[in-house]
């Protein structure tokens, strides 16, 4: 087993550390967070051995999780880079933009040492109260620019996903990024504008609430996801997330144009399209 550092104990940091100390990838796991009530909470729940700062931790771990929101990542990952210079540690991130931190850190010279990866995993909640085990098992974990990465470091953080359960495949960053743009980032963007338009409207029509089921519920879910991890995603990868908005409202136009002009026909053709994912899935 070895020691892990915990960088950013939220959810998806927090959820890593519980399940690898929990299945013994992780003899000991330290956490680092600037805010200090969630570093109290990470250990108070057990989710961490101890809480540090950021130097300390990283002189006594073997592997460096970074977990913190896109903008912070790119802030730290050359700082975390440098104090392992001269050593074995691995360090990776989990963020879900790609290229930006690979621009960052490309010319370091500790760059064999990082592992860039993103599992897609995660719930609308943040904090480290919102840590659960089990959350990444069955799900994809993503690597990028693996050939940048020493095969030690890419062995380790290989099986740190295995014992995670989770499979792992490789991209090139654009690559990754488009395709987060496309699954990931468009759904939130969709949920946040449902949850404004139906608020403005509940203003004036105060049962509109009232009446939403189940349905509505898990579509707006994502509403509540903190601005903190989510503006820094549309702002790094903000070109995709432009190229998807405008596939979307393209869409939501053709069923604006054959509602409005009750093609039936049209909607069908639409839905039928639109069922196809289901294949997919």
């Amino acid at each position: 087993m070895i020691n892990v550092c915990v960088v950013g104990i939220g959810l998806i940091g927090g959820s890593m550390a519980l399940d690898l100390k929990k299945r013994k990838f992780a003899g000991k796991v330290t956490g680092v967070d600037i805010n200090p009530q969630h570093a109290n909470v990470a250990k108070l729940s057990r989710l961490v051995d101890e809480t540090m700062d950021l130097k300390d931790a990283v002189a006594q771990s073997d592997l460096i999780i970074v977990a913190t929101p896109i903008d912070v990542t790119k802030k730290l990952l050359p700082e975390i880079l440098t104090l392992c210079e001269g050593t074995e540690k691995v360090i990776t991130d989990v963020g879900s933009t790609k290229a930006g931190i690979l621009q960052k850190i490309q010319s370091h010279p500790n760059r064999a040492q990082y592992v860039a990866s993103h599992p897609m995993a995660g719930t609308e909640f943040s904090g480290p109260m919102a840590a659960i085990s089990r959350l990444f098992d069955y799900k994809t974990a993503i690597i990028c620019d693996e050939e940048h990465s020493a095969p030690q470091a890419l062995s380790l953080v290989k099986q740190m996903y295995k014992t995670l359960h989770m499979k792992v495949i490789f991209m090139q960053p654009h690559e990754h990024d488009v395709s987060a743009a496309y699954v990931s980032h468009i759904s939130h963007i969709s949920a946040f504008a449902l949850s404004l338009a139906v608020l403005e409207k509940e203003k004036d029509e105060k049962h509109i609430l009232d009446l939403a089921s189940g349905g509505f519920a898990s579509t707006v879910r994502l509403a509540k996801s903190s601005a903190e991890m989510w503006v820094p995603v549309f702002d790094q990868n903000s070109d995709y997330v432009l190229e998807v908005l405008d596939t979307y409202i393209e869409k939501l136009q053709r069923f604006r144009e054959a509602i409005d002009k009750k093609d039936h026909q049209q909607l069908t053709t639409l839905i039928h399209e639109s069922n196809k994912i289901q294949k997919i899935l």
